[in-house]
C-alpha cells in the first residue's frame, strides 16, 4: 500500500503526539494534580488551627500550613497569607509582607491578588523583600510608603473632637463608598458593616464614648492595637480595625451573626460566659437594631449611648 505525504505526515503528528504523552512531561502534570490536592489539604488543616474549629486556636501552626501550602503554588494560599498580613488578624499589620505574598498570589493566578495590590498601591511595584513565613512574635508594624509624592491637596480636611484631636472629615456619601470598597476585603457583607457603623457611631468620625471608645466603629485602644491601627482617629484605619475585628468574630463564633454582633458591642468574653447574646438590655437592643436594618426594618439613626 502506497500512503501519500500527507498521509505518512499525520501519522507522524499522531506518533509524535503519543511519545510526548508517554513523557515525564505528563508526569509533571500529574504531579502538579497531587501537590495541588496536598496544598488543599494543608490550607484545611491550617483554618482548623486558624479558627480554633476541631483544633486549638494556634495562629502560628496556621500560618506553618499555609506557608507550606504557598510552596507548593497554591495560589489561595498566598492570598490568604496576604490577607493575614494585611489584615490585622495577627495582632499586626505588615502591609510590606502582605503586598510580598499577594504578588505571589497574583503570579500563581490568583483572581483577586490584582484588586489587593491595587488597595496596597503595590502592584507591579518593586519590594525589598520576598515572601516569607513571618510567626506572630516576629512580626512589626509596617505600611507601605504612598509610591512618589503625596498629593496634599487631595488630603480631604480635618475637624476635631471634644478633646481636641484632628481628624480626616468624612461625608457620609465617602464613608459608604470606603465601606463599600474595604469590606470584601474582609470577606464582610458591606451592609452588615454599614449597619454597625450606624449603631456605633451614626457615621460620626470623631465619636468618642464616656468608655473610651473612638471613631466611626467605635474601637478602644485595646482593640486597635490588636489589630493593627496605628492611629485610631484615622477613619480608614478606624474602619480597617474595626472589620478586621469583626471578621475575627465572625470566625470565632462559627459565622453566628448575632453573636459576633453581641460581642462587639459586649466583648466576646461576655457572650462565652453567657453561651450566648449576653442578658444586658443595650446589647440585646444593639443586637435587635442591626438585625432590623439588615431585614430592610426602619431604624432610628441616633448614637446609640454607650
Amino acid at each position: 500500500m502506497t500512503l501519500s505525504a500527507n498521509r505518512i505526515s499525520q501519522l507522524t503528528l499522531f506518533g509524535l503526539g503519543l511519545m510526548l504523552a508517554l513523557t515525564p512531561a505528563g508526569l509533571v502534570c500529574a504531579a502538579t494534580a497531587e501537590e495541588t490536592a496536598e496544598a488543599r489539604q494543608l490550607i484545611a488543616q491550617g483554618k482548623r488551627f486558624e479558627h480554633g474549629v476541631g483544633a486549638p486556636q494556634q495562629l502560628d501552626r496556621a500560618l506553618t500550613f499555609y506557608c507550606q501550602a504557598a510552596d507548593l503554588g497554591l495560589g489561595d494560599a498566598g492570598f490568604h497569607l496576604g490577607w493575614l498580613y494585611a489584615s490585622g488578624r495577627l495582632g499586626t499589620v505588615d502591609e510590606v509582607m502582605a503586598a510580598a505574598w499577594f504578588q505571589n498570589a497574583r503570579a500563581a493566578g490568583h483572581p483577586q491578588a490584582e484588586s489587593q495590590l491595587r488597595r496596597l498601591r503595590a502592584l507591579d511595584r518593586p519590594l525589598a523583600e520576598q515572601p516569607r513565613c513571618l510567626l506572630t512574635d516576629t512580626l512589626v508594624e509596617r505600611r507601605l510608603p504612598p509610591p512618589g509624592n503625596a498629593d496634599s491637596a487631595n488630603t480631604p480636611p480635618a475637624t476635631q473632637t471634644p478633646d481636641g484631636v484632628q481628624v480626616r472629615k468624612l461625608a457620609r456619601a465617602d464613608i459608604i463608598a470606603l465601606v463599600r470598597q474595604l469590606a470584601p476585603n474582609f470577606r464582610l457583607d458591606p451592609e452588615l458593616v454599614l449597619a454597625l457603623i450606624q449603631a456605633e457611631s451614626n457615621f460620626d468620625p470623631t465619636a468618642h464614648s464616656p468608655k473610651d471608645a473612638r471613631g466611626l466603629m467605635q474601637l478602644i485602644p485595646a482593640t486597635a492595637q490588636r489589630f493593627g491601627v496605628q492611629d485610631i482617629w484615622d477613619p480608614v484605619q478606624n474602619m480597617r480595625g474595626g472589620m478586621a475585628y469583626l471578621r475575627w468574630l465572625l470566625d470565632h463564633f462559627d459565622g453566628d451573626r448575632e453573636l459576633a454582633l453581641a460581642a462587639y458591642n459586649a466583648g466576646e468574653n461576655a457572650v462565652r460566659r453567657h453561651g450566648g447574646i449576653p442578658p444586658y438590655p443595650e446589647t440585646q437592643a444593639y443586637v435587635k437594631r442591626i438585625t432590623a436594618r439588615l431585614n430592610a426594618t426602619p431604624v432610628t439613626s441616633e448614637p446609640r449611648p454607650r
